[in-house]
Order: C-alpha cells, then structure tokens, then sequence
C-alpha cells in the first residue's frame, strides 16, 4: 500500500512534499526587529498547506518558533500578527509612519527610521524590553541576570500570554530545536523538546544578547544569544542523525554579500551583516560535498560481501553513511533603501509591515517554482535553491 501511495500523483505541492520528505524544517536565523520577515515567510507558507514538522531558531528566530509551535495551525498566523503587533507598539507616543502609501521621500523616511531606533534604545519596546531604572554600571549587588543595559520581563509576559509551551513540547507534533549559549564556557548549546522539557526560559536565552540583555539562568547555568558563536541553526539541522530525506527553508536576515561601505554607518552595518550572515553559504558547501562522500560511501559499502558485514570497520562505515537526499531552499532578507546599521532594533510598526510583506513575497515567489521542491535525484543528493537568484543546483 505504501508504494502505491508513492506512486500517486500529488494533488497539490503540501502533499508532494508530504509524499517526497520524512523531514520538512523551518530554520530562522537572529536578526531582532527583522524576524517579522520569518513570519510572513511562515504566513504563505500556512495558506500553501506547507506545515514545517522542525522548527529550528537562534534569537528572534527562537522566539517566532516558539510562537509557531506553541499554537494550534489554525491560529498560529494569528498569533504570530498579535506577538509583531505587541514588541512594534510605541512606548510613550504614536510614531509617524515611514513609507504607509509611500508618501514620505527617502530621506525623511531614514530620518523617521533613525528616530524609531533611537526611541528603542531610549524607551524600550512594550511586551519586549524596558531601560533598567538603575544603571548596571551603578549596580552594588548585581548578578548574570541583572548586568545589562534593559530588562525582559515584559517579553516574559508576553510570551506567557501567547504560548502553550505543554504544545511546544509535543514533539509528536512539531520538533522544536533553539541554540544558546554557555556564558560561563563559552559553549554553543542546543535545546530540543526529543531530548527535554521546552521552558520558557529556553527561548528567553536564546534571545539574550548582550550587554543590551541579561543571561537567563537553566539549570545553575547562564545563557546568552546563540547569535555570539551561531545565528544559524543550519549546521545542526544538516548533521542531525539519522538521516532522513529532508526539505530545508533556511530564512536568513543578514546577507553575506553586498556593496561595499563608503561611510563609517555604511561600515558599522556591513560588518554587522558579516558577523550575523553566520557564513550560511560556507555551511552549505561543505555539507554539499560532505553528502557527495557520504553518498558515495553508501553505494560503496553495498558492494560489500554479506559475509564481511559484520566487520568492524563495516559497522563503523555504516554509521557514517549517508543515502538521504537534501533540498534546501534558502530566503535572504533584502534590506529596504532607508534602512541604516540600526535596522535589527528599529521596531516601528511600519518597517515591521515591510519586512512580514517582503517575507510573504518572497515566499510567494519561491511557490511559483514548484520544481525546486522536487526530491533530488539520488545522483545529486543535495540541492540548493534561492529566492534572489537562479535556481542553483549542484
């Protein structure tokens, strides 16, 4: 029965991917204000039917997973608007829009851009961060989960408020994976509901970047942003054992390649961008070429006589090998002409709605390309496609 389901022809894209990948993930990457892209990229993908069975984040890409998979589907993209809505609210006073009707010249929308970064950084940002009353650097008595510039109880509340996190640990439902890490090590760490309890404090650590954040304490230990060592989960989603055939939406929010800095704010954003893109690209060709020989292992250890299978150096070949087939589909976030290096922490209500549309548009087009879906030939096991460019397959 199995293999006549697999030879039905697919009624719509979801069920060719249901058909064609035991793995669907969803990897978001770090990028603060500019997560609100990921979930307009989650958006078109719900009302595609493509529902992501792995959710993979580091920061803002942590909190969205959380979002997603401590709701039920049907009321995930709503959840998603409600928790964009709380952390872009002004704190004191309404802000001018930037570009609603486009009717503001660019000039005065990177000043009006300029000035919401500035309010983050003065105000704070309602259901997310708020100014410590007392300056750490004034601190007689403090500790890893007061040394910072602002304080997260309000994100506290607000992911309380909007997340089942009895949901989020029904791995059964969706596989939630987030990254940390170790302040006191200075190892990277992952945290994942097949392997333990999800709790609040485990996205609240992914997110803590600091100065600006304060460690979150698990377990006797204290975490910072995964974004200091990774902002990527990507590594840990290709490497993950055992192998399965997998499609790969990696969403990223800094891209590794643009133009060349003319100024110092030019700089201060371009090395921002190289420090956060996490080498998304250098990931992806080595595990291209690492599947290439794990392929070839595969085929080679076949060859093998059934009477020499139980050699050691057999079993130990056979754990590394690798018959899965990898389709990553990777998104990059294109930056807006009036954005400046304060862009991650520019949480105007309008910026936010650029950025969710450019994910839902994005998102759209990839849609259009039905054919970069498909399950790679097993010749060519691993696969990569990008929204702003050709299809590229290795």
């Amino acid at each position: 029965m199995a293999n006549d389901k697999r030879k039905q022809t697919p009624v719509t894209l979801a069920d060719a991917v249901a058909r064609d990948y035991r793995s669907v993930a969803l990897v978001l990457q770090g990028g603060g204000a500019l997560g609100a892209y990921q979930a307009g990229v989650y958006e078109a993908l719900h009302v595609a039917g493509l529902r992501p069975n792995w959710l993979a984040g580091i920061s803002i890409g942590a909190l969205n997973a959380a979002i997603i998979a401590g709701n039920a589907p049907e009321r995930r993209v709503e959840r998603l608007h409600e928790f964009w809505d709380t952390l872009c609210q002004p704190a004191y006073w309404p802000a001018p829009t930037l570009f609603d009707g486009l009717s503001w010249p660019l000039t005065i929308q990177n000043s009006l851009s300029g000035f919401a970064a500035w309010r983050a950084l003065i105000e704070g940002q309602p259901g997310f961060f708020r100014p410590r009353l007392a300056s750490p650097l004034l601190q007689r008595h403090a500790s890893p989960a007061t040394t910072s510039w602002y304080d997260t109880a309000p994100l506290r509340a607000t992911l309380e408020r909007l997340v089942d996190f009895d949901r989020i640990n029904d791995a059964r439902s969706v596989r939630v994976s987030i990254g940390a890490v170790n302040v006191r090590t200075g190892n990277f760490a992952y945290f994942d509901n097949t392997h333990g309890v999800l709790k609040l404090e485990h996205f609240m650590a992914s997110g803590a970047l600091p100065p600006g954040f304060p460690a979150v304490e698990i377990d006797g230990e204290f975490y910072w942003d995964g974004g200091i060592v990774s902002n990527t989960p990507l590594y840990k989603v290709l490497t993950e054992r055992p192998h399965r055939d997998a499609l790969i939406l990696q969403v990223d929010l800094w891209s590794a390649g643009n133009t060349l800095p003319t100024d110092m704010t030019g700089v201060a954003e371009r090395a921002k961008e190289i420090q956060y893109s996490s080498r998304t690209r250098l990931v992806t060709e080595y595990m291209h070429e690492n599947c290439e020989q794990q392929r070839l292992l595969h085929e080679l250890m076949a060859l093998v006589p059934l009477d020499q299978r139980d050699h050691p150096a057999f079993r130990c070949a056979e754990a590394r090998a690798n018959g899965a087939r990898t389709n990553l589909i990777h998104l990059i976030y294109s930056n807006k002409p009036y954005e400046g290096h304060y862009k991650d922490y520019e949480f105007s209500a309008s910026s936010m709605r650029g950025h969710w549309q450019s994910g839902v548009a994005d998102m759209q087009h990839t849609l259009t390309h039905p054919r970069w879906f498909d399950a790679p030939d097993p010749e060519h096991p691993f696969v990569t496609h990008d929204v702003h460019r050709a299809a590229d397959v290795r």
